[in-house]
């Protein structure tokens, strides 16, 4: 099942999104959550803690499974 993310700015970054989605507890763990686990966005992969994510862009994460941003 596909968990629907809301956000309301025109874009987040994946390090926010990671927090948002309560995967990670604050911000400075996005570093470290970014080197241990695959991620997904849109079928690619990347781990860039800054990497801009928006509205229709789906996250798919290596043991959390998938989001959607809307």
């Amino acid at each position: 099942m596909t968990k629907k993310i809301k956000i309301e700015t025109e874009y987040i970054t994946l390090g926010q999104f990671l927090k948002l989605a309560e995967i990670i507890d604050s911000g400075g763990m996005a570093k470290w959550f970014l080197s241990e686990y695959e991620i997904f966005v849109n079928g690619e992969q990347d781990q860039r803690r800054g990497k801009k994510l928006r509205v229709g862009d789906k996250i798919d994460i290596q043991n959390f499974g998938s989001f959607i941003l809307e």
